[in-house]
């Protein structure tokens, strides 16, 4: 059984249509400062939306690992141009939540893309930024 020329250009514009995409998606850096236990697990969401930043939503990619040093980086690859956030917790004593003290202040290790100096978690539209299709680097550093 041949193949026709039509079938042939259309699978032909699917591959291709596939290699743009990937192309057209970007590599995002995080690199994480002030790690200051090496127990437990850092963990790293990226958001896409408000309703992801509200837990609303999942996170788009998320990664998590164990510290090693007072700095960390984590590289998310293929995320295609758009606005986005991150936020970082660690969990220091390894329970699964962000411990707070009585009064719901923190006390492990987090943080949120930009490094909005606000006494409260910052907004989706104060942690975002964009993607474009070129890769990008975004420093946090833990509070």
């Amino acid at each position: 059984m041949t193949s026709s020329p039509r079938l042939k250009s259309l699978a032909c514009a699917f591959v291709l249509s596939g290699l743009c995409v990937h192309a057209q998606a970007a590599e995002l850096t995080v690199n994480i400062d002030g790690i200051r236990a090496q127990t437990g697990i850092v963990k790293v969401a990226v958001v896409d939306s408000a309703e992801g930043w509200d837990g609303k939503a999942g996170p788009v990619a998320a990664d998590a690992i164990a510290p090693s040093g007072e700095r960390a980086t984590l590289r998310f690859a293929d995320l295609p141009p758009g606005r986005y956030a991150v936020m970082i917790t660690h969990d220091e004593n390894g329970n699964g939540k962000l411990d707070t003290n009585v009064i719901g202040m923190p006390i492990e290790g987090y943080g949120f893309s930009n490094n909005p100096a606000v006494m409260r978690k910052p907004t989706f539209d104060e942690a975002r930024f964009d993607i474009g299709t070129d890769a990008l680097a975004v420093d946090v550093a833990l509070r």
